[in-house]
């Protein structure tokens, strides 16, 4: 959840850094904090965002070549100063990290008998003090830092440096993502490669349990067993570009724009082609996929709702029963274990704390045909799939996912065809029609994305509200439960999602003027039952805004707005819905002045349980 950067360089680090955090400020925001070696240990720490330590840094005339970092999201201690990183234990030694130290208050309670003493509420303390106790004894940090890793336990990445060794920094990850960037005689670490690509594109991805020494020089890399080991150097893809604002006001709105060239991406493999092939999910996917009898799908949040779109495509298309279980659930219930099940976990991240332990326990379970759909490569997750699919959306800055949704739905409807295709579920005629359907669909995204001046009026009557309802039937409800989850993400409006059908069974208790009921009306065979329910709410005074295809002759009135969009898309139908819902959540926090990218409480990526 939050965000490290280190560096160890022949110039003064303190720019690097700062700009560093900024790019992972996606990350968590409660804090920040730096800490350099300039002949002592200097260390600033401000509560809020990275501009404020900003500030800090340059009142205080900060500087030093070997550095580290860090912007936090809140998990042990109230965000506040004595809770923010780095953290510091005697002899000058520094620490930032990431994630939980799962056996944080033994460690402490025996640390406390040694005779140290605790400034905050943290479990990131307990190491600093932890690594500072091995250096006692020990020739290196390096040294040090893997003996106390050796003793901790649960998901964490962290970065020490120390006054006795000022020429380099020790890292390590377990659970928690870490990489390296490799410059000219200087090296860096970071969560997130977007914050190395100011100085470099020469990526190393760290496995778990490596532990790294970085120096101005070089590097060296010990795996969990202590074994020196080389792992490859990457050139990352990413452009400086692709993480900038450009011309936009906001992340969000900028990576809502991104949706018809993301879904382009994501599907390039297969719209210029006149069939699928099962290889689009991995070499070895013709025998993992062969002899599948049911779908599993693991994710959180809006992945999860795309997981839940997924389950109409794939038992609609490819006749396999598909359950979808919230990550954070799964493996804390009895299941019952199929091992001709393929598991799926969606993540945009791939390093979603979650996600990742249901994982493992599904192949626990003895059900080993998995296949991870994800936006980052080199993620945790890819890793410990069989099979996998990137979705290509590029990076998603903004906390509130977008484009990492859509291009999720694109991949799991391209499954649902390879699925169906494999166990003769899909004719020829059928396959050249849904690939034809898929070589349109970025099109018919710019075209719902000119619908945003007549959403944003909407968007003005709703930031007024403190409440909102989002309805819709069959594949178009999980739609409208992501349509609800935005508006609250980032506007704080309370908005919850139904089934149209279920009004009558309770919900319909709060409908009234000041309650707007936002509709997904798309001309599919559940038309003429949704219009039923619309007519419900009318006759108890609530005030109607739906989203209605072109053909499916829902008319404006008195309490009734009408946005017409395209006419209906069929099986890809939900994709171009989920574009208007993004507009009213952003241009409803956007009227209300909330922080759209950086919403209270929120980070991007879920690395702790």
């Amino acid at each position: 959840m939050c965000g490290i950067v280190g560096a160890v360089a022949a110039r003064d680090v303190v720019p690097l850094l700062l700009e560093g955090l900024r790019k992972l400020e996606y990350r968590g925001y409660d804090s920040a904090g730096l800490a350099v070696i300039n002949d002592s240990l200097q260390r600033v720490r401000s509560v809020g965002r990275v501009s404020a330590l900003a500030d800090m840094v340059q009142e205080a005339n900060i500087s030093g070549e070997l550095g580290i970092a860090h912007t936090r999201w809140a998990t042990h201690g109230v965000p506040n100063e004595r809770n923010a990183h780095p953290h510091i234990s005697q002899d000058g030694l520094a620490i930032v990290h990431n994630g939980i130290i799962e056996n944080h208050e033994a460690i402490r309670e025996r640390l406390i008998e040694a005779g140290y003493v605790f400034d905050s509420d943290t479990d990131t303390e307990v190491v600093a003090h932890l690594v500072h106790s091995h250096l006692r004894t020990v020739q290196s940090l390096f040294d040090a830092v893997q003996r106390a890793v050796s003793e901790l336990e649960g998901a964490f990445a962290i970065a020490v440096l120390t006054e006795q060794m000022p020429d380099r920094l020790v890292a390590a990850r377990q659970g928690a993502p870490l990489l390296l960037g490799l410059g000219n005689g200087e090296n860096f670490c970071a969560s997130d490669a977007s914050a190395l690509l100011q100085v470099t594109k020469r990526i190393v991805y760290l496995e778990e349990g490596d532990v790294v020494e970085l120096r101005r020089d070089g590097y060296r890399i010990a795996d969990r067993s202590g074994s020196e080991v080389t792992r490859q150097v990457h050139e990352s893809q990413l452009s400086a570009d692709a993480v900038e604002l450009g011309p936009y006001q906001h992340y969000m709105q900028k990576e809502i724009f991104e949706q018809p060239g993301a879904v382009a991406a994501t599907l390039e493999m297969v719209t210029g082609a006149q069939s699928v092939v099962p290889q689009l999910f991995g070499v070895d996917a013709p025998s993992v996929l062969t002899g599948i009898d049911a779908v599993t799908v693991l994710a959180c949040g809006t992945s999860y709702h795309a997981g839940l779109t997924a389950r109409y495509w794939i038992e609609a298309i490819a006749g396999l029963p598909c359950s979808v279980e919230i990550a954070s659930e799964y493996r804390y219930r009895t299941t019952v274990p199929n091992p001709n099940s393929l598991i799926i976990t969606i993540s945009q991240s791939g390093e979603t704390a979650d996600t990742i332990a249901a994982l493992q326990h599904a192949k626990s379970l003895g059900q080993e045909r998995t296949l991870a759909i994800c936006n980052v490569p080199e993620s945790s997750l890819i890793r410990h799939a069989a099979l996998r699919f990137l979705t290509r959306a590029g990076p998603e800055i903004g906390v509130a996912s977008t484009k990492a949704f859509t291009t999720q739905l694109a991949s799991l409807f391209l499954l649902a065809l390879v699925l169906a295709k494999s166990r003769g579920q899909l004719s020829p005629v059928q396959e050249r029609e849904h690939i034809h359907s898929l070589r349109h669909l970025p099109a018919a995204l710019t075209h719902v994305l000119s619908l945003e001046p007549q959403v944003e009026q909407w968007a003005k009557r709703f930031s007024t509200k403190h409440h909102a309802l989002f309805l819709g039937r069959g594949v178009h409800f999980p739609i409208a439960l992501e349509g609800a989850l935005k508006l609250k993400e980032i506007s704080y409006i309370h908005a919850e999602a139904y089934p149209a059908g279920e009004l009558k069974h309770g919900p319909l208790a709060l409908v009234d003027e000041d309650m707007p009921v936002v509709a997904i009306a798309p001309n599919d065979m559940l038309l003429e039952k949704l219009k039923s329910n619309l007519q419900e709410v009318s006759a108890r005074g609530g005030e109607l805004y739906v989203f209605a295809d072109a053909d499916s002759q829902i008319n404006a009135s008195p309490g009734v707005h009408v946005i017409p969009m395209i006419e209906h898309a069929g099986h890809l139908s939900p994709i171009l819905h989920t574009l208007p819902l993004q507009l009213l959540a952003y241009h409803a926090a956007l009227a209300k002045g909330t922080d759209v990218d950086k919403p209270r409480n929120l980070a991007k990526s879920v690395t702790v349980e």
